[in-house]
């Protein structure tokens, strides 16, 4: 039967032996679904990890930001404080999960384009983007979010000399990709006023929802406290749909994933029956609240994400052994590697590559659906600026061609599984597919 289990990047790609008897466990204890001592335990982990004084968990990576966004609508920035219809500044290449608690707050995205070195935000475009808004007469860039893409660092020391630069430019840390990485020594998510975290179902650690909020300042840590207990807790019947979700993925769907589509259609009938929820929903491709957003994290989620935590290190030290045995096979190849840069610690949740051929070529089509003839599914970050590729992204207030390197990546990266179900026998497999295209 493992003949016909894909080399999967997306499908719950964490999930082990012991997060499925997890799964199974909590299934047949409804009382533990939303309250219980998991959710402290969880929060106190990451503040101690992280060093710092405040960890507020919520049900995901974007109930995590925009409860942020929501903190800082009363907090002291200048003489206005952060009003209706400011600026956030963030970089395209990304999911619609960042704008969109954007605009969920009554606030502007402003996309700045990203580096092809690291894909993180493009400083030079920053400051222009910037400059110009304040030129038009447009309400003030309030607030920077930097993403850590793919688990590479940005150059805080640039990012820093902006904000100070900027005095009342507040600097939030989106750290979905980068659970573990470092910057000269210096965990992300402990640089800016605030950060969050997603443990969504292809994250550094998974609870296939869920997400964290964390901050030094006691101003922003009050507010997010009193929000987690406003936003209250999600619907059993969603709780169910995600302890279901690695249960159906691990005993049903991929072993049977590529048999006769046996498990393809039977992901795609559940997630339509509402048996299992979907990453993103219509309403989010559009710009609009799904109402399971904004919410505290429940019980049996801060579980499963705390048993996925006790993982980390053994998570990301796999996932740089993967990385190291990438390097090292593809180096003579046209396949442009992700570039090394000193004082980073880049923990690989994907390892990006480019290729030469982008989307509408032959040559691109061919690759493609070899992959997916090779049971090989590679998922869908970033085929477009905004993703997923089926977004509205005029909904989400992306303008085509400001943002030229991004889309150009869209075009050509393509991402590698690193994650801890990826055995040695899976990496030659891809190497040697790619190569066939060398």
């Amino acid at each position: 039967m493992s003949y016909f289990k894909p080399i999967s990047i997306s499908l719950s790609p964490n999930v082990e032996k012991d997060d499925l008897h997890l799964a199974l466990n909590l299934i047949i204890r409804p009382w533990l679904w939303k309250k219980g001592k998991a959710i402290e335990e969880l929060e106190n982990k990451f503040k101690k990890y992280l060093g710092v004084k405040y960890a507020l968990s919520f049900n995901s990576g974007r109930s995590s930001f925009f409860a942020i966004l929501k903190a800082l609508r009363g907090y002291p920035l200048g003489l206005e404080g952060l009003k209706k219809g400011d600026g956030v500044a963030l970089q395209a290449f990304t999911c619609n999960a960042v704008p969109n608690p954007v605009l969920w707050a009554d606030l502007e995205p402003i996309y700045v384009d990203c580096n092809k070195d690291d894909f993180n935000i493009d400083i030079s475009d920053l400051k222009a983007k910037i400059t110009l808004r304040q030129a038009q007469g447009g309400d003030l860039t309030k607030v920077l979010v930097v993403q850590h893409t793919f688990g590479q660092p940005c150059n805080m020391d640039e990012i820093r000399s902006v904000c100070m630069a900027h005095p009342n430019l507040i600097l939030i840390e989106d750290c979905a990709h980068s659970l573990g990485a470092e910057w000269k020594g210096q965990k992300v998510g402990t640089f800016g006023k605030a950060a969050f975290f997603s443990f969504s179902r292809d994250k550094v650690i998974s609870s296939v929802y869920g997400g964290m909020a964390v901050t030094n300042d006691d101003t922003i840590g009050k507010k997010l406290e009193q929000l987690q207990k406003e936003f209250g807790q999600p619907s059993r019947f969603w709780i169910l749909q995600q302890i279901l979700h690695p249960i159906l993925l691990g005993y049903i769907i991929l072993p049977i994933y590529s048999f006769l589509d046996l498990g393809k259609i039977f992901l795609v009938l559940s997630q339509w029956l509402h048996i299992l929820s979907k990453a993103v929903s219509w309403q989010e491709k559009r710009g609009e609240r799904p109402d399971y957003f904004p919410r505290a994290l429940p019980n049996a989620l801060a579980v499963m994400a705390s048993n996925q935590f006790n993982k980390l290190e053994k998570f990301n030290q796999h996932r740089q052994k993967i990385a190291d045995y990438y390097y090292e096979n593809l180096k003579n190849t046209e396949f442009q590697l992700p570039k090394k840069f000193d004082n980073r610690k880049n923990i690989f949740l994907r390892f990006t590559v480019k290729q030469k051929y982008p989307k509408g070529t032959p040559a691109h089509e061919i690759i493609y659906n070899a992959w997916h003839k090779q049971n090989i599914l590679l998922g869908d970050w970033y085929t477009t600026p905004i993703a997923p590729f089926d977004t509205k992204i005029e909904e989400i207030k992306y303008a085509s061609g400001s943002c030229k390197n991004a889309e150009e990546l869209s075009e050509i990266t393509l991402n590698l599984p690193t994650h801890i179900n990826i055995s040695r026998k899976d990496t030659e497999r891809i190497v040697n597919f790619l190569k066939k295209f060398n």
